[in-house]
Order: structure tokens, then sequence, then C-alpha cells
């Protein structure tokens, strides 16, 4: 059996009411770009950062009212690993589509508009790539679709 890494677990229990909570703790894990194993139990490659990161989100739990617990552990086998990985790499991917898809409405647009879809864009891309654990195909189409929209509000800075 092929060697897996070390991934780290939160288990989590949140009161129904008030529901800001939850609310607040499914968005942090989100932008952390977390696998949802089942109800309640998420996962993460471990690492310092991301064993920090859901530290502090347990912490919020119990903070709210409810329990929280966190695990460093390694799937019973590749296959189980590979299986984690790849639907966070098919969720990254579908977030670089809409990336390059946006890039290539941008690059049509006015000017001003242009230029601030470029900010955006390159700050979306930044953010999905601090959640990007296992990089897909499609990260490389959103970076040359945030280049030619830069060559073409950089083309746009020339004209005038």
């Amino acid at each position: 059996m092929a060697a897996t890494g070390e991934w780290v677990l939160m288990s989590y229990r949140l009161p129904r009411e008030p529901s800001g909570p939850r609310t607040t703790l499914w968005r942090r894990l989100r932008r952390l770009g977390v696998a949802q194993l089942a109800d309640g139990l998420v996962a993460l490659p471990a690492d310092a950062r991301t064993r920090e990161s859901l530290e502090w989100l347990a912490d919020d739990v119990l903070a709210a009212g409810g329990t929280a617990g966190l695990w460093v552990a390694r799937p019973a086998g590749a296959a189980q690993e590979r299986e984690l990985a790849a639907g966070m790499a098919a969720a990254r991917a579908a977030e670089y589509r809409g990336l390059a898809e946006e890039c290539s409405t941008a690059v049509a647009a006015e000017p001003a508009e242009r230029s601030r879809a470029l900010r955006r864009l390159r700050t979306e891309f930044r953010a999905i790539g601090r959640r990007d654990f296992f990089p897909p195909p499609e990260r490389e189409d959103a970076v040359r679709a945030l280049r030619a929209l830069g060559e073409a509000a950089a083309t746009e800075q020339v004209t005038r």
C-alpha cells in the first residue's frame, strides 16, 4: 500500500440558533477550501497554516456555544486520499473556469471597467490559490486569461 500524507480534521457541532455563527463558519470553511467528509467533519492537507486555520475556527465554534475537535490523521489507503484530492481539485477547477470566463468577458468591457475587473480578478485568483492544494489544469487557463486581460488593459493605457 502506498504511503498517504497527513491531514488535519476538524469535527464540529453548532447550535441551530442563532444561525449567524453557522453561516460564518460555513463561509470560512469554504474560503479555506476544505474537503467535507461528513456533516460536521472537514479535512485539509496538514501543514502549519491549515492546522492553525482550523484551530482558530474550532475556537470560534467553542465561543459560539458549540463543540469542536481537531485531529491529525492519515487516510487508510492511497485511493481514499486520491479521492479527497480529486474532489478538492475539481472544486478549484470550477473556480478557475469561472475566473477565466470573467476575464474573457472583461476583455470586451470599457477600459475603466476592464482595469477594475483586472484588479478584482487578480485578487480572486490569489484567494483561489490559497485554497488550491492540488492544482488542476484549469489553473493555467486562468493564468492565460488573466494575462490576456492584463495585456488588453495595458494596451488601452498605452493608446491613451
